[in-house]
């Protein structure tokens, strides 16, 4: 991103966010009944759209693969919007009769959402359909690399939202995306709350910006194969979590862990799936072209396919090469290919037994993938327990490939392109975020006691009086 003051930059996030919140001054008021047709209408051009934008995206960033990201727009235009019927979201929430409480949503305003080059057309479809969802208005900030099918997307769903109703300007995308302007947006005193997806430096600006934000940290995905799975089910679900979009999801399976005494069957089971076995010179090579000397991701390699990859690294595999397999010896910084890859590379790690495997793949979390996702491929539920309660990572998933998992395809997790790591991963969030974390809940709530059928405060140097309220809660 440029770096230079430039004006016309400061004046279009100026503008638009104005627009923005003008027109969310009006969507405010919308009941439930008038938004979610708004949010129908929006997801169904995504829908009608969606292998264009693709085509857009991949043509535009290099990264992916279009039938994968045909993929990702079809999770955020139909399943996140099939699950999201009948979410009440503004005005009454719900009545609790024997609380005497009641809730009311009120939307948050305007949502400044900074969007990555890797998944960029869906990304823009997720944020735009859980913020109209919620009531609220979008100043979307593309990625220089990924402006172009950003912005498409972007008009293709305002043009669909004020078809439906929604006023005009509900949607906004920046054409001129500079760090600066992303930085002015994120900081504009009309700006609500942010919504950032992209690296560390950009999550990191957005939680130091002054505004409320939602920011996801990194993804360096275990997955442990149990003794106790199916070995050729669970390998062809890696393989498959692994391949998709060529690796560029951030939840993606970048490391397996298994016992020494399953390591010939995977390898066996990796090559039926017509994944490349790497040999120590191959290994090498991939390191020094993957991972720099400083541990960041070389960024010619993200979302690369694997015949490319392997031309990059000066080696040659067959063009139908699922994905490339690498085995090492550890993890942390002298084991580079330990560390999140973004690329359809996975790396295999063979240990003793189950402790040292869950030893493993707490470690690979550590380095790099603190509370994102770990995934489990076992039929023992008390391995599956041991290693749930283990892991330091806040999406636990079983028997299901990473990616579709950790979004919500095959899981029953909120479907959501944005997945939060919590506190230890530095997000405020441990939640895959969807439309309830933009909003604010009112509470209208109704006495019900006195202050001193509550509690009561001993005089000073006295006891404190029996209390009948609280002798019938100790007996119960």
């Amino acid at each position: 991103m440029a770096h230079e003051t430039d004006p016309a930059v400061l004046e279009e996030v100026r503008l638009k966010v104005e627009k923005a919140y003008g027109a969310w001054e009006k969507y405010r008021h919308f009941p439930q009944e008038k938004i979610d047709p708004v949010v129908e209408r929006m997801a169904a051009a995504g829908r009608e759209h969606a292998r264009r934008l693709a085509e857009m995206a991949v043509a535009e960033t290099g990264y992916g693969n279009v039938e994968d990201k045909v993929g990702k727009n079809y999770l955020t235009a139909e399943w996140l919007p099939r699950k999201l019927r009948g979410m009440k979201t503004v005005g009454l929430l719900r009545e609790i009769p024997d609380q005497k409480i009641v809730e009311y949503g009120v939307p948050l305003g305007v949502v400044a959402a900074v969007v990555p080059t890797t998944n960029p057309t869906s990304t823009v479809i997720f944020k735009s359909i859980i913020s109209l969802k919620a009531g609220n208005g979008i100043v979307i900030s593309p990625h220089p690399n990924a402006k172009g099918s950003t912005y498409e997307t972007a008009e293709v769903l305002h043009r669909a939202a004020v078809a439906a109703g929604a006023p005009e300007g509900i949607i906004q995308c920046l054409t001129k995306p500079t760090l600066e302007g992303t930085q002015a947006l994120m900081r504009h005193d009309r700006v609500a709350v942010i919504l950032a997806t992209g690296g560390s430096g950009m999550v990191r600006a957005a939680y130091s910006s002054g505004t409320p934000a939602f920011g996801v940290g990194p993804g360096n995905v275990p997955v442990l194969l149990d003794r106790s799975a199916d070995v050729a089910g669970a390998v062809a679900k890696i393989i498959q979590g692994k391949s998709f979009d060529y690796g560029t999801v951030c939840s993606s399976e970048q490391s397996l862990v298994a016992e020494a005494g399953l390591r010939d069957a995977i390898l066996s089971e990796l090559k039926k799936g017509k994944a490349y076995v790497c040999n120590e010179q191959e290994k090498q090579a991939l390191e020094k072209l993957l991972i720099s000397p400083t541990g960041g991701i070389n960024a010619k390699c993200v979302g690369q396919a694997p015949t490319r990859i392997a031309e990059m690294a000066g080696f040659h595999v067959p063009p139908d090469t699922s994905i490339i397999t690498v085995e090492i010896q550890g993890v942390g910084r002298s084991h580079p290919l330990s560390a999140e890859k973004l690329s359809p590379v996975l790396s295999l790690l063979f240990v003793p037994d189950f402790k040292a495997a869950l030893d493993t793949c707490e470690a690979v979390l550590r380095f790099g993938g603190l509370g994102h996702t770990c995934v489990i491929h076992a039929q023992d539920d008390g391995h599956i327990r041991q290693f749930a309660e283990r892991m330091p990572a806040y999406r636990v998933l079983v028997n299901t490939p990473s990616p579709q998992g950790s979004v919500g395809i095959t899981t029953n997790v909120l479907p959501s392109m944005t997945l939060g790591c919590g506190a230890v991963g530095g997000n405020s969030t441990s939640d895959n975020v969807g439309p309830l974390h933009l909003i604010n809940i009112k509470r209208l709530a109704y006495a019900v006691r006195t202050p001193d059928e509550a509690y009561q405060v001993p005089p000073a140097g006295g006891m404190a009086q029996a209390h009948p309220e609280r002798e019938q809660i100790a007996a119960a």
